[in-house]
Formats: structure tokens, sequence, C-alpha cells
């Protein structure tokens, strides 16, 4: 058992427990290359060229692959979203609450983050009586902060954790981007993001007090000018994907810095740094990142897993890479994430 807030002896954030649910539907990559070149009018050579290059040999997807025929509207995509997220949601909080060995009852906060669907009520309002949380919890509903969600919402929890340190919060991230997949675009942003993006939810339990893993601080960034790098262009289609070619480049020339910054400001080098919890975003950002902080080939070895494994989850990919992290004790650790904006979150933790 986690100490007890009578028995902390500081205050801070711990995490107690993580969680990730996959959708059932698992397919390896070249099963998704022929269903989409059949679905669309994308040149199905070219398709399996940024297929194979982002590196990913499988992904689990909210519906079979035929089903995705189906979705011929915004609306029909988008009640899928919400009947696939709420029962990945669900099954989500259960895990990472019996990680934790809580009750659902012990939840004071609960942050939400999506970015590839709609719902009003949000869906944290049906997740939190699905999932038995009280009638007072708080709620905290995210929209738009995409790949970065996972590491935003952990320093959200981390900033109501220090002003309410008896309390346990709750952070729930679903992404279904497969869902968002454009058939009549054939641009190189949509066919890369048609290999590269998979789909599934994470949940993380936390706590004002523990002996678990720690956030010892937080930081976030954002980039003025740089909303052309990342986004969704919204419209009747639903969500189209707005990538940017420069946007390993651009994390090349500033990412670097901002990262030796935070840990400075801490007291820290990279080379301090026992443990790397990186966002699996595409093999050439990972390959920039690691270049610019010179981290060892092991130092990322989770993150080119789970890219391989499940593609890049959005906002569930960051806490799926925490998951599986094995920290090395008594050493820091660095928790990123990169989103929409163009941003950054950054997290100090300790183990």
């Amino acid at each position: 058992m986690l100490a007890s807030g009578s028995q902390r002896q500081k205050p801070g954030m711990y995490i107690w427990g993580v969680r990730t649910v996959l959708p059932d539907h698992r397919y390896e990559q070249e099963e998704i290359t022929e269903a989409f070149a059949r679905l669309t009018a994308a040149d199905e050579g070219l398709l399996k060229r940024f297929h194979t290059a982002t590196g990913v040999t499988g992904r689990n997807l909210a519906l079979p692959l035929d089903d995705y025929a189906k979705l011929e509207s915004f609306g029909r995509a988008n009640d899928a979203y919400v009947e696939i997220a709420l029962d990945l949601g669900e099954r989500a909080i259960a895990g990472a609450l019996d990680k934790a060995g809580l009750p659902p009852g012990k939840v004071d906060l609960l942050v939400f983050c999506s970015t590839t669907g709609l719902a009003a009520p949000s869906l944290d309002a049906r997740l939190a009586q699905r999932a038995g949380l009280r009638e007072d919890v708080k709620r905290v509903p995210v929209f738009g902060l995409g790949c970065a969600a996972g590491a935003a919402g952990l320093s959200r929890l981390h900033d109501y954790l220090r002003g309410w340190p008896d309390q346990v919060a709750l952070l729930v991230c679903v992404e279904l981007c497969s869902l968002t997949v454009q058939r009549d675009d054939t641009s190189v942003a949509n066919l890369i993001a048609s290999g590269l993006f998979g789909d599934g939810a994470a949940a993380v339990v936390a706590a004002g007090h523990g002996d678990g893993r720690e956030v010892v601080a937080t930081r976030s960034k954002l980039y003025p000018g740089t909303e052309h790098l990342m986004g969704w262009e919204v419209g009747e289609h639903g969500f189209r994907i707005v990538l940017d070619a420069g946007l390993p480049e651009f994390v090349d020339q500033v990412l670097a810095g901002d990262v030796v910054a935070f840990l400075a400001d801490n007291g820290l080098t990279p080379g301090q740094v026992g443990t790397w919890i990186c966002h699996p975003g595409g093999p050439k950002v990972i390959d920039r990142l690691a270049g610019a902080l010179e981290l060892s080939p092991e130092a990322l070895e989770v993150t080119w897993r789970s890219l391989r494994e499940h593609g890049n989850l959005s906002s569930v990919s960051v806490l799926h890479v925490l998951q599986e992290t094995r920290g090395r004790k008594d050493q820091p650790a660095v928790l990123l994430a990169l989103g929409p904006g163009f941003s950054a979150e950054l997290l100090l933790l300790h183990w």
C-alpha cells in the first residue's frame, strides 16, 4: 500500500496507477494499408511507401476494417467515437483504480482529454457515472491539446494536488484517431496520418502523497506563430489533419534548448536524467529529439517500441510509455510530449 496522507514526507504529486486500454480490433500495418487503399483514391504504391516509413508494424483500431466504409459522414464517425470512447475510457478508469488500490468514490477530480471527437455533455460527465465516481466530483474536460494532452493533463493534476494534497485526482485520455481519417484527402499529411496514428485510452490515478513515482516540476511551452505545424482543419468533413513537413526541423531547432533550460532550473543536466518518457510522435521527430539531446540508443527504447507496436496514440501515447517504463530508482526522469499550438509539455519525475 502507498503511504497515507499522515505519513507522507512532503506534499507533491505521486502517481499511484496507470492503465492503457486498446481496442480489440488488431491489424498488421500491411492489412491497414490495403484497406485504406481500397477505401480512398490514394495511389497504393505511394501509400505503402508512406506507411512503411512510419515504422509502425501494427495498430489497434476502433472499428473492424470493413466498417470504416460505413462512416459516410462526420456525424456517423462522431457517433462511433462517443460509443467506443466511453467503453475504452471506463475500462481504463477501472484498471487504473485497481492498480492504485482505490475505489471510485475516492476520486475528487476528473480531468478528461480528447481531440478526436465531440460531445455535449462532455464524455467525462458520462464516464463519471459509468465508473461510479461521486456526484460531487470536480470535472475538467479539455479539447484541442492533441498529442500534448497526456503530459499537460498530468501537469494540471500536479497543479491541483499542490493545493489539495489530501485529495485524489484522475486523468483520462481517449483518442480514436482512425475515425478522423479523410477518405477523399490524398494529401501527403493525410497519407502519413493514415499510417501513423492508432486508437486507445489511458487513465492515471494520482494523489498528493505516496511513495511511488513523484512529479517534481512541470513546464509548458507555447511557440507563437507556429499554428501551421500541427492541428485540425475543422469543417463539414470533420477533422482534416494539418501536419507540416517542417515539424521535425523545428523540434531540432528549439526543443532541446527548452529541455536543457527546464532541467537547469531544477539543478540538472540531460546527462543526469536516468529515464526518458517521450511521446512517440513519429520516427523523424524521435530521431531529431534523440540527436539534439545526445541520448543513447537505449534511452528511447520504450518510446520506439510503443510506436512500432501501436502507432502514435495522440494524447494516450506518452501515458502508455509511462506505463511501460521501469524507471531507475533514485534517478530523475523526464516526461515530454508535443502538440498543436505548437506546444511542448515537460515534467520532471523521481522514482
